[in-house]
């Protein structure tokens, strides 16, 4: 069955991806039409994928072929795109993060609660079929009592100039982005952490720009984390990682889980690791959205991910809070 998707803005640096995965699937998904409030910006993407531009963003909204949105624009101009789409009442896939501030955090649950509509956003980690297996691990308690975690989220992005494209400068202009790279890639790390270990009660945090590169933003961060059930977890995000093993660590009593750089493995003292059984893998990003409007994801379980993602804004908010504070900050 034919779905109708319509792109609001095409600012970030995937949405050449998500195009890609409309102009390619075979269930009926297609690129409908691109707004851009960069009118040139958006018209080369509809050329591209032969999508109709539509100037008017007013006129897209009330467009009754359209059948779900996705909004790719810059960090701080989601909660105005998501005033805009939540009342037409069409499910919504928007970029991470959902919001960047605990101001736009209140506004976006008061919209959601007079527009009910599915939302979630480009988050992909938890519903990898390895990292199901790892929730299967935790609720079945085979590490024993879980006391630590760690995840970093890292790649060369400031290095390796990957923001010098004018169309993707507003990565490194505070205003927009809201944040450097933790905002950008802490919020997969926490996002993941939050939806594995639960709520949060407070953070403590450094962010700074190190390398020089992109200066008016952070280009690394680190917080220490303590969940709500006594799980204290290490975050690390940074757009300067030049090699190394990121990845999941979680510690228990009994057994240890970790990334060898190929996959997750569990050991224990005296033991022989032994591989995370992967669980099934849950559809993401353009194919979540797609199950969405097929009806295949109940109503409970995007309604979870997206109290994790809501969670993630006010984790990451008080992390940037911490950090220019230097004090632990409650959520």
């Amino acid at each position: 069955m034919k779905k109708n998707i319509a792109i609001l803005s095409t600012a970030h640096i995937h949405t050449k991806s998500f195009l890609e995965s409309l102009a390619q699937g075979t269930d009926g998904r297609t690129a409908y039409a691109i707004w851009d409030d960069v009118p040139d910006r958006g018209r080369r993407y509809a050329e591209t994928f032969g999508a109709r531009f539509v100037p008017e963003l007013d006129a897209l909204l009330a467009d009754s072929n359209v059948d779900g949105f996705i909004i790719c624009a810059e960090n701080t101009r989601h909660l105005s795109l998501l005033e805009k789409a939540l009342p037409v009442g069409k499910p919504v896939f928007c970029e991470k993060p959902l919001v960047t501030s605990r101001e736009d955090l209140a506004a976006f649950r008061s919209l959601l609660a007079s527009h009910p509509v599915p939302v979630f956003c480009g988050y992909f980690q938890p519903f990898s079929g390895e990292m199901q297996g790892v929730a299967s691990l935790l609720e079945q308690k085979a590490l024993g009592h879980v006391t630590r975690m760690r995840f970093r989220n890292a790649h060369h992005a400031a290095y390796g100039r990957w923001f010098d494209n004018p169309d993707l400068a507003w990565f490194y202009d505070p205003a927009l982005a809201g944040g450097g790279a933790f905002m950008d890639m802490g919020t997969h790390a926490i996002h993941l952490a939050r939806s594995l270990f639960g709520p949060v009660s407070e953070v403590f945090a450094v962010i700074k720009n190190y390398s020089g590169q992109y200066p008016a933003v952070d280009d690394y961060g680190i917080a220490q984390i303590r969940f709500a059930s006594g799980v204290l977890g290490t975050i690390e995000a940074g757009w300067t990682q030049t090699g190394g093993i990121g990845g999941l660590e979680v510690t228990g009593s009994e057994k240890t889980l970790w990334n060898t750089g190929k996959q997750l493995v569990v050991g224990a003292p005296g033991q022989e690791a032994t591989p995370v059984k992967p669980g099934p893998e849950l559809p993401t990003r353009v194919d979540r959205l797609m199950a969405v409007l097929r009806g295949e994801i109940p109503a409970p379980d995007w309604r979870k991910d997206l109290e994790a993602s809501i969670d993630a804004v006010a984790i990451m908010a008080a992390a940037y809070e911490s950090a220019a504070s230097g004090t632990w900050v409650e959520i």
